[in-house]
């Protein structure tokens, strides 16, 4: 049983009344009449929620999966049991990682009325979430007090690397975009590796592509016929490095990193393409071989579950030697990481400009929000115009940045964290349209 506002201040104005007794002792009379009024209303309140047949009956709905960095909606379901109308208020004790701590619904149950109660949850952080006891509070006719029912809905769930944007990113798709207008696809004739059939050898066909067993076998000549190569691979390389540890929003580069993985990967494989994930620290931590078998993003969603970091610093030195040992056939990489001037872009230039030669190389690297609004910003103090000064010099050294990149023919993409997932695949779908990749 807890008392209620309306009983501290009803209890209030009766003391009132009665230190008043020196200017009338009428007030007394008053006082003891009000006192008197107050305890069988709160007798009479008290059996209005102290029931035998009374109380409620409540489940939580929760996935099993939540989704880092997006809203997920969580039910309640709350059954009215009492024989009358009552007023609640519904405290669910929800995992401290997100502080939540003035949680409250308040709430109208008709007589056996049954309602259902959302809301939503924003994680910023991969891992383990565990769910405690939902606690209804009821209250009296008068509102002088209220009774507490518990119900242990103990359960865990899992943040996993942003799933949610996967139902989006087809609308970033130009191959989908294509289809819903009745584009066909054309199939080009190259000279890629990728076979596609065996036909009649006609005048003007290439000799080289001559296929002699084929043509043993029918009596006449026979050649290959070799289409575009359609599936390329695709690897997004996420640096767990100490840069990587800076919060916008809550939430880390790395994890923004990790949910841009998850969405181009899925692009990538819509467009018939091979994901494949890299990550890596001091040593690669993780190596997923590019594939686009069905299963793979959810090979891909564990994986990066699973990551964990001490936010040391990076070796590109090791994600050179072992891509080159590991990865032999021309691939995209897309390296989510950060440089904070030139200086430290020029410590790991050496060994990005020797992994461009072997495959085609994407440097995804973050703007700073709080720079830009600085840079904004109207200045009025000296130390303001200070500030100011500083901030375009870092935000200039970033254009500088790209430049030198593209410079040595590494591409470059500098993206605010939150504009991460939409800019990487548009990025992406770019290269292609170009047929970089």
């Amino acid at each position: 049983m807890f008392l209620t506002k309306n009983t501290i201040i009803s209890l209030m104005t009766i003391i009132a009344v009665f230190c008043l007794y020196k200017v009338s002792s009428l007030f007394v009379i008053i006082g003891i009449l009000m006192l008197v009024i107050f305890v069988l209303a709160f007798l009479w309140d008290m059996t209005s929620v102290f029931q035998k047949t009374a109380g409620f009956e409540c489940s939580r709905e929760c996935p099993n999966w939540l989704s880092n960095g997006d809203e997920n909606t969580i039910k309640l379901t709350i059954q009215n049991l009492y024989d009358k109308a009552v007023s609640i208020e519904i405290i669910d004790e929800i995992p401290p990682e997100f502080q939540k701590r003035d949680f409250l619904i308040k709430a109208d149950l008709k007589k056996g009325e049954t309602k259902d109660f959302t809301y939503t949850l924003t994680p910023k952080r991969r891992g383990e979430y565990e769910f405690h006891d939902v606690h209804i509070y009821v209250f009296s006719r008068f509102k002088l007090l209220q009774r507490r029912f518990k119900f242990d809905l103990k359960g865990s769930s899992k943040v996993y690397p942003s799933f949610a944007i996967i139902r989006n990113t087809q609308l970033l798709s130009a191959e989908n975009k294509s289809r819903e207008l009745g584009v066909k696809n054309v199939r080009r004739v190259g000279q890629s590796s990728e076979f596609e059939n065996i036909k009649e050898y006609v005048k003007g066909d290439d000799y080289r592509t001559i296929n002699w067993k084929a043509s043993a076998r029918k009596h006449q000549l026979m050649c290959n016929v070799y289409g575009d190569e359609q599936s390329q691979q695709i690897y997004n390389i996420i640096d767990k490095g100490k840069g990587m540890q800076q919060a916008f929003n809550g939430m880390t580069l790395l994890d923004y990193s990790i949910n841009a993985a998850v969405a181009l990967s899925y692009v990538a494989i819509s467009h018939n393409d091979k994901a494949g994930l890299i990550t890596f620290e001091k040593n690669v931590s993780t190596h997923l071989p590019a594939d686009k078998k069905s299963r793979q993003i959810n090979l891909i969603l564990e994986a990066l579950y699973n990551e964990k970091t001490d936010f040391k610093y990076s070796d590109f030195t090791t994600l050179h030697e072992y891509s080159k040992k590991k990865i032999t056939k021309r691939s995209l990489f897309i390296i989510y990481t950060t440089f904070d001037n030139m200086a430290s872009l020029e410590r790991q230039m050496p060994f990005l400009k020797l992994i461009s030669q072997r495959h085609t190389l994407l440097i995804v690297f973050f703007k700073d929000s709080e720079l830009e609004k600085m840079c904004e910003k109207k200045t009025v103090k000296v130390n303001d115009y200070f500030k100011q000064t500083i901030a375009e010099k870092f935000m200039f050294e970033q254009i500088l940045i790209i430049k030198r990149l593209q410079q040595n023919g590494i591409y470059a993409l500098l993206t605010r964290p939150e504009d991460l997932n939409v800019n990487t695949i548009n990025k992406y779908i770019e290269l292609k349209a170009k047929r970089i990749i």
